[in-house]
């Protein structure tokens, strides 16, 4: 299968997908002429990890839950550990993002939004209170 067809069939474009070549999580077969060649088990990887990224894992962390997927000797418990550190820095996120949320809704809140030039979200953005 060339770069097109695997792209077509992983929803991947082919700069990640080269991308994920360059970086060492896939490692396809190249043909005489240079093109790559990509079997059923890089389908699965770019598949994997196409998965992951979308539920926000770095690429460190896709490297090591790959990793992990490979090794059949794996203890669940590293890739809970992972899995549990990533949902810890969501939570994180999501707790920055409300904070964000409600300073912008107080400020929205006290600007009168008027013709006055006075106007609170620039004196906060400004350093000014």
């Amino acid at each position: 299968m060339n770069i097109g067809d695997v792209a077509s069939r992983t929803g991947l474009p082919a700069k990640t997908i080269r991308y994920y070549e360059d970086i060492n999580l896939i490692k396809p077969l190249r043909d005489d002429n240079g093109y790559r060649r990509f079997r059923d088990q890089d389908i699965h990887k770019l598949n994997f990890l196409g998965r992951a990224r979308t539920l926000g894992f770095t690429i460190e962390d896709c490297r090591t839950l790959l990793a992990l997927y490979e090794d059949e000797t794996r203890a669940s418990s590293d890739v809970k550990r992972v899995a549990r550190d990533h949902l810890a820095q969501i939570d994180t996120k999501i707790a920055d993002l409300k904070d964000m949320r409600d300073t912008l809704s107080h400020l929205i809140d006290a600007c009168a939004g008027d013709d006055r030039p006075d106007c609170p979200i620039l004196k906060d953005l400004g350093g000014k209170t």
